[in-house]
């Protein structure tokens, strides 16, 4: 799972793309754009709480880890680094809540690089975003 700020400043407009994969392959995709003056982070918590919202509606609680390239989000998922004051609180808490629900749900830092699938999903929902305001596209896959 990934969430990035498709703009080349922080706070822009954020945008996420989550991938969800089971033992047989992916199972499920989604992607939104979160707002227009928005930090990285509550892009990345808006995607962990969009798939956590997909692997409850599926019913996959049992063994689910979260993959995601985002040190800040894992660390404190994980209980590593604290919470600190930040627009995403609201999120963080969001997806904490969330995150009880499930018997066993794990968090894993992987480089950007690995999580390609789920950052071109962002791109594509920024993309989206930008034309539906008559904006220029600045990002190509």
């Amino acid at each position: 799972m990934t969430a990035s700020v498709s703009e080349p400043r922080n706070p822009g407009t954020g945008a996420y793309g989550y991938v969800v994969y089971d033992s047989s392959g992916k199972i499920a995709e989604g992607n939104d754009v979160v707002g227009d003056d928005v930090s990285n982070n509550f892009a990345e918590y808006s995607a962990l709480v969009a798939a956590l919202n997909e692997l409850l509606r599926r019913g996959l609680t049992k063994d689910v880890t979260i993959r995601s390239d985002s040190k800040l989000l894992v660390n404190q998922m994980i209980g590593k680094w604290k919470r600190k004051k930040g627009g995403y609180l609201e999120k963080y808490e969001e997806a904490s809540e969330l995150a009880k629900k499930f018997e066993r749900l794990t968090f894993e830092w992987i480089p950007r690089e690995e999580n390609g699938e789920a950052d071109l999903l962002s791109r594509v929902a920024y993309e989206r975003y930008r034309r539906s305001k008559g904006l220029p596209v600045r990002y190509s896959h």
